[in-house]
């Protein structure tokens, strides 16, 4: 399976972005997967303990943030994937309860439902790595300032995976990056539209400016139920942008990650 593969390097920090096709839907090397050396496939099935895997996992599609005091930042889909809910089904589609009651004789819901969070929320924020420490902080990411136009040295927008929950929404994990002569800017985002039920948008930004020897992260959930949000029936978009003015945030959480050298 062809990778392609981006190298840029800003001032103290390298970045590789890593780009491939979805993971395949079984395992081709079995003689091969059988020692240490196992395919995407296999790794994901070993690793994760959901039942099945979003419809679209791009396993190779990566961004590595390294900074040279052996900083490392990374988002990938595997570490996405791990903070799935799995032992409980949290929610449940508009038309779930009469979807059992038609089975409830048959049993098949009892029987055969291994539940696990089928919309894969994550709250991922990025995998770090080497010399650093967190603390919160009041100090917050200055949106005006980014909306200032720069030069845009380096951009990139990867997804992580997709699936259409079986015709009943949308989830998508992607990350976007940039890169500009004052700093670099970095959203990954979690998008969850379950119809007839809610909406839910996870976000972590980062921001670094070159003056600075630390990262600001903000980590945000927004949500809100399909019946609270108003004229969310009117338009169904897979856009999330589309529904950020209409849904309230749950919670902010603001972060220094400093570089220790």
């Amino acid at each position: 399976m062809a990778v392609s593969s981006e190298e840029f390097v800003f001032h103290s920090w390298t970045i590789t972005v890593t780009k491939s096709h979805i993971l395949p839907s079984q395992c081709s090397t079995i003689e091969k997967c059988k020692s240490e050396d196992i395919c995407d496939f296999c790794l994901y099935t070993k690793t994760l303990e959901l039942p099945h895997l979003p419809e679209m996992v791009f396993p190779q599609n990566k961004l590595k943030i390294y900074h040279n005091s052996n900083f490392v930042l990374e988002f990938n889909a595997l570490d996405a994937l791990k903070q799935v809910i799995v032992g409980q089904m949290p929610i449940k589609v508009a038309c779930s309860d009469d979807w059992k009651m038609s089975r409830k004789e048959t049993g098949f819901t009892e029987t055969h439902v291994h539940p696990f969070d089928w919309t894969f929320c994550t709250e991922y924020s990025g995998t770090l790595a080497g010399n650093y420490r967190i603390e919160e902080t009041v100090k917050r990411i200055d949106i005006e300032k980014l909306k200032v136009q720069e030069k845009i040295l380096f951009f990139k927008d990867i997804i992580l995976f997709e699936d259409e929950l079986h015709d009943n929404g949308i989830a998508l994990c992607s990350v976007k990056f940039r890169i500009m002569p004052s700093g670099y800017f970095l959203l990954c985002r979690f998008f969850l539209r379950v119809d007839g039920v809610l909406i839910r948008i996870i976000d972590t930004r980062i921001h670094y400016e070159i003056e600075n020897t630390f990262l600001l992260r903000e980590r945000s959930l927004r949500e809100a139920k399909f019946s609270e949000i108003q004229h969310a029936t009117a338009f169904v978009s897979n856009d999330p942008t589309e529904y950020l003015h209409l849904i309230p945030t749950k919670y902010i959480i603001n972060e220094k990650i400093i570089l220790d050298d």
